[in-house]
């Protein structure tokens, strides 16, 4: 949850150069505590990862406070459903959102919780509130509803919502950043609920001292312990604590600070489904809608930072929330909110940067980049051939990346034939990284696409440096 820096990311900019929400009735009561245990054979059958998050921009014209989601089959490279658009948007409250959380419930179902926040609403503005909404697969969801999680606090706010399970009070612990009543700096408090209807009132859960902290994750029971990470102020990034019971004020800080710069925040903790190691997610805000990852270990704390080619979010993403889901969820996920017709294609030696257009020429720019859309692609079948592809703007359409003196441009389809064979290409497998790709031009095949000094072309790959300039990641 972080206070707006718009000026700072318009200079960084200069110097770089789609919502609806399924509703079934409410159920009367939300899931009804029972032992961790009793969801262990959910947890076994898990073979993917659902993402929650908000989206925003650099100038704000992607800024949407509404719930999106997202898939991955290893918690790495995401695809957004509908399109990138909004799966929930908040009817309640400010009607908007930030920092949304998702977590699967002892029975099998979901709750989502979120600070509530409209877009450019005051960060400062003591709100009580949190949205919550209940559902039993991921895909239906009762209505929008506040639940009052600070009512003894009636000067703060209640930012980023967290769940967790508190098996000795057999209750649902929610932590959120707030600062108490006569205090001057921000703590992590916690309420507990058993309904997702009513709490107990909010008690402090982690005091980090009077820098202040904000963004909690909890994570209970791993091998009789009990972690929390948290955005701790005065060291300006994630930091663990860790207890062997899950009580307030029993956590104690250990291992050393994650961070990119001081503008990281909102951990995200995620267990791999395919090996012993966690992952810790930081979201940024300088430049903004950016993640850095760290994997390793959560007991130890020895944490390694992922280089940018392992991981993509989807585009906009901000303060993420990851959980994992078993196939049958993954599948009617996908199979009714559907993915995303657009892809991004990620530079494979510039892992941050992405093929895009700016004044129609073409090349690879570090993201996020406004305008955001311009980095969005069509590959549609090769207009020469419809075994090849072809790169059509989503922003816009019609035009399509094509060669002209071997230079590569967005130009307007006009119909012609020397157009349809310059805009065709062959997808192969990355000249540099196999499971990447490559794109040959279709009239000069002896030639690749390809970035140098940050504009694309089409050339021969001769070196390494060559084969690692031609070959891209499709994703989103």
């Amino acid at each position: 949850m972080r206070r707006s820096h718009r000026s700072r990311l318009a200079r960084w900019l200069v110097a770089a150069s789609l919502a609806a929400t399924a509703v079934v009735a409410e159920p009367a009561h939300a899931s009804q505590p029972t032992d961790a245990a009793s969801n262990a054979t959910v947890a076994a059958d898990d073979a993917g990862y659902v993402m929650g998050y908000f989206k925003e921009s650099l100038n704000g014209s992607g800024d949407v406070n509404a719930l999106h989601l997202a898939l991955s089959t290893d918690g790495l490279e995401w695809t957004p459903l509908k399109d990138n658009r909004a799966v929930l948007t908040p009817t309640a409250g400010t009607k908007g959102l930030r920092d949304p959380f998702l977590y699967r419930l002892n029975d099998g179902t979901w709750v989502a919780v979120a600070t509530d926040i409209p877009r450019g609403g005051d960060f400062a503005a003591p709100n009580p509130n949190i949205h919550v909404w209940t559902s039993p697969d991921l895909v239906n969801w009762s209505a929008d509803r506040l639940l009052n999680v600070n009512r003894t606090n009636p000067n703060s706010y209640s930012w980023a919502p967290a769940v967790h399970w508190d098996r000795s009070r057999q209750a649902y612990g929610i932590t959120y950043s707030t600062v108490p009543e006569g205090s001057r700096y921000s703590v992590i408090a916690v309420a507990y609920t058993t309904d997702f209807r009513t709490t107990t009132a909010p008690i402090t859960f982690f005091d980090g001292g009077p820098a202040g902290v904000i963004d909690s994750h909890v994570v209970t029971d791993v091998n009789g312990m009990n972690y929390l990470y948290y955005k701790d102020h005065a060291t300006g990034g994630l930091v663990g604590a860790r207890s062997a019971s899950s009580d307030p004020g029993s956590f104690r800080r250990y291992g050393g600070t994650l961070a990119e710069n001081p503008c990281t925040e909102a951990p995200t903790v995620v267990k791999s489904l395919t090996s012993g190691t966690w992952q810790v997610w930081g979201d940024t805000f300088c430049p903004n809608a950016r993640f850095d990852v760290w994997e390793g270990d959560l007991a130890s704390a020895s944490w390694t930072k992922l280089d940018r080619s392992r991981y993509t979010a989807p585009l906009n993403a901000k303060h993420n929330t990851i959980q994992t889901v078993t196939a049958a969820e993954y599948d009617r996920l996908l199979r009714t909110f559907g993915g995303t017709e657009g892809k991004r294609l990620k530079s494979y030696n510039f892992p941050g940067h992405f093929v895009r257009h700016v004044n129609f020429d073409a090349g690879i720019a570090e993201q996020p980049s406004e305008p955001h859309l311009d980095s969005v692609w069509r590959l549609t079948p090769g207009l020469a051939d419809a075994d090849g592809v072809s790169f059509e703007s989503l922003s816009f359409p019609g035009h399509y990346l094509r060669h002209q003196g071997f230079a590569v441009k967005l130009l307007r389809d006009d119909g012609t034939a020397q157009f349809a064979q310059d805009a065709t290409f062959r997808r192969e497998p990355g000249l540099a990284d196999p499971d990447w790709s490559s794109f040959r031009s279709l009239n000069h095949p002896a030639r690749h696409l390809r970035h140098a000094g940050f504009a694309l072309r089409i050339d021969e790959a001769v070196s390494a440096g060559d084969r690692a300039d031609a070959t891209f990641r499709v994703g989103y």
